[in-house]
């Protein structure tokens, strides 16, 4: 049974059993511990339940629930003055048939007093009924859209990851294509590189985030790589604080950076590059900084490049508006993409 149903039937058990021994002590303190008064209240809180069990069945089976609210306040007060009436009938029917006369029920106007009673009982019954089901349902609606909104947020990520690991296996296959005519030794040494990297691609665990350190692990393997095919034109120097290599991040984060820089700073330059990657904790923010080369052209600017698009993506989808990743030049001729996160370990 579900929690809900459980819930539903303690409710009936209690409102009705609770309405009924009110009703036998009083009915005791006037006429004594009589057969038709324990046994009338008796069947009266069996057929209480019944009766408000059927139009539980009635309200599920009709939908009344999707319907305006002045439709259902209209159908729950005929409901319930219609099951007042049937209720106020057998209580009369049950006291009549075990006393074989209508004994205090002859008053016009206790029979009314009656019906009205258990009327306004079910009529409340009926109110609370619908107030606590219509709560349930836009409790469940609301955590179905919570739900829905994850799952959808979790195939848009995993979308964004296979866009970025196909364009660096592209750009590292390229570098070791260049090789293997002309030096085979390096071009097995980027072959393992490359190996540890798509590893790396390969076994890492589902939240979408791996520590700092790993990522520049294999960042170093890429830059390797890289070093090799701009013939060592490209310098690394890297300055992660050990506290910041601890703090998780998006796999593929720092290396789509780096990337970038390549692309943008040494590939367009002849002269030799230096590409710095620090990393530091500011507070309770991961301070991710890759520095190289370069000026930002008003081309690259309004560039929507697919690296850099991702990247940002998957930031809005992990942290909401809790990070951010710009790129900014200096005088100097030197570009910097500066990505703050949420330091959480």
């Amino acid at each position: 049974m579900r929690k809900a149903d459980k819930f539903y039937c303690l409710c009936q058990v209690c409102g009705w059993g609770a309405y009924s021994a009110v009703g036998l002590w009083s009915a005791v303190l006037d006429h004594g511990w009589t057969l038709s008064v324990t046994g009338g209240y008796l069947l009266f809180f069996l057929y209480s339940i019944a009766l408000t069990h059927l139009l539980r069945r009635v309200v599920h089976r009709r939908n009344w629930s999707s319907l305006p609210l002045p439709r259902i306040l209209v159908r729950m007060a005929v409901a319930s003055v219609l099951i007042g009436a049937i209720q106020a009938a057998l209580v009369v029917g049950v006291y009549t048939a075990l006393e074989g006369s209508m004994g205090i029920w002859r008053d016009k106007s206790s029979v009314a007093f009656l019906f009205m009673g258990v009327s306004v009982i079910t009529t409340i019954w009926s109110v609370l009924y619908l107030t606590i089901t219509t709560m349930r349902h836009s409790r469940e609606m609301r955590q179905n859209q919570i739900q829905m909104k994850l799952a959808l947020s979790d195939a848009e990520l995993r979308a964004l990851e296979a866009q970025v690991n196909p364009h660096f296996l592209f750009n590292c296959l390229n570098s070791i294509r260049g090789m293997i005519v002309e030096d085979p030794e390096h071009a097995q040494d980027m072959v393992t590189k490359l190996a540890n990297i798509l590893r790396y691609s390969l076994q890492r665990d589902r939240k979408h985030t791996v520590r700092l350190e790993t990522e520049v692990e294999v960042v170093a393997d890429y830059l390797a790589l890289e070093a090799v095919r701009f013939d060592e034109r490209l310098h690394v120097q890297f300055d992660v604080a050990e506290k910041a290599g601890q703090i998780e991040i998006p796999p593929m984060l720092l290396q789509t950076l780096v990337e970038n820089a390549v692309k943008h700073g040494t590939e367009k330059t002849a002269e030799e590059g230096q590409l710095s990657v620090r990393a530091a904790l500011e507070g309770n923010q991961l301070r991710i900084e890759v520095e190289n080369a370069g000026r930002l052209d008003p081309p690259l600017m309004t560039s929507t490049q697919v690296g850099l698009a991702n990247a940002r993506e998957r930031l809005r989808i992990l942290y909401g508006e809790s990070a951010t990743l710009n790129l900014l030049a200096s005088g100097q001729g030197r570009v910097t993409a500066t990505v703050l996160i949420p330091a959480l370990q």
